[in-house]
């Protein structure tokens, strides 16, 4: 009776050491290999609203279908903060006769995305000095997280794996 007990839990460790164990390595690859996406996709999309001065719809649902490729659902983030100048102020441009600071104001994505689809151009123009940032994190739960919920219990339903940001000054005002 003892060496059937002792059998069974034999046979369940084995099938936990050759099932389970690998296909936790292999989810957390598949995660690794989608963080590599969004954040390549992410980079590439910020820096060329950046080079260009335009963020077009276009644009944008082309880098929502590229991270989606990854197979999971994304959270997407875009701030564009306007650099405010006006006479009284002390412009990007190196002029002596005005003074003051740059004030910058913030536009956040429901505010571009109502521009984005609002405007007959499909546009939004960017001029030199604003800033531009994107950040985008996974709002689905990944075969990883789910056996590393089922097995650690470590993931509560707030986290995420698969997250990117990038952020920086334009450097052309768009045409």
């Amino acid at each position: 009776m003892g060496d059937t007990l002792i059998t069974i839990v034999a046979i369940a460790l084995a099938a936990i050491l050759m099932f389970v164990f690998p296909l936790m390595t292999m989810s957390d690859r598949t995660d690794d290999v989608s963080q590599l996406s969004v954040e390549t996709s992410t980079t590439e999309f910020v820096d060329d609203v950046r080079t260009t001065g335009k963020l077009t719809l276009d644009k944008y649902e082309k880098f929502a279908q590229s991270i989606a490729a990854t197979g999971n659902t994304y959270d997407i983030d875009m701030e564009v903060k306007v650099l405010d100048e006006n006479p009284g102020k002390k412009s990007a441009q190196a002029v002596n006769s005005r003074i003051g600071e740059n004030v910058y104001y913030s536009e956040y994505t429901s505010q571009i995305m109502q521009e984005l689809t609002n405007n007959n151009q499909k546009q939004k123009k960017l001029k030199e000095g604003d800033i531009f940032s994107t950040s985008v994190r996974n709002t689905n739960e990944t075969i990883s997280q789910q056996l590393k919920n089922f097995f650690y219990k470590v993931s509560g339903n707030d986290s995420y794996t698969i997250a990117a940001e990038h952020a920086g000054i334009v450097t052309a005002t768009g045409k």
